[in-house]
């Protein structure tokens, strides 16, 4: 870089100066929106990212004393894709993730929540599967689910217990 150009704009006006002072302005603001990368998002994956939302949870009372199930729909609204990887509450041991195809059910690792979509857990589909519990639910009581997915952050909720014969209305 040499000296002239800064000579220059120097010897220039002052309405000059002014300009080139607007034009630097606008130049630096433009970088720094292009460093933004999804134009102001948290860093959560807001914008491109997955946006998740919990809804219709309930929990059939258990007819055991020992195992239960759980069923909820997770909404996606964001054009990310994430995955719910496991569920815990104080009121199982062990919470596992099942897929249903037909009338097999098979435990897996994780469940897909795809972009703009929805996983829907639910009675005779997908569904949580609580062993070793610490106690026998009663209708009308709430037990918190905290819910733990690839990329997005833990969501938290209290679900209902409901009458063991229960099914959400469409």
């Amino acid at each position: 870089m040499t000296a002239e150009p800064v000579t220059a704009v120097t010897a220039a006006g002052p309405g000059i100066r002014k300009a080139a002072a607007a034009v630097l302005a606008l130049a630096l603001s433009a970088t720094l929106a292009a460093c933004s990368g999804d134009g102001g998002g948290d860093g959560k994956g807001h914008g491109g990212g997955p946006e998740l939302s919990v809804s219709g949870a309930y929990l059939p009372r258990p007819p055991m004393t020992d195992m239960a199930a759980g069923f909820l729909t997770v909404r996606n609204t964001g054009g990310g894709a994430d995955e719910l990887t496991s569920v815990t509450t104080p009121l199982a041991s062990e919470v596992t993730l099942h897929s249903t195809k037909g009338t097999r059910m098979k435990e897996v690792s994780s469940l897909g929540v795809p972009a703009n979509g929805r996983l829907e857990l639910s009675s005779g589909g997908d569904h949580l599967m609580l062993t070793k519990l610490t106690h026998r639910p009663k209708v009308g009581e709430k037990v918190t689910f905290t819910l733990h997915f690839a990329t997005s952050d833990p969501i938290e909720i209290k679900v209902p217990v409901e009458p063991t014969t229960y099914r959400p209305k469409d």
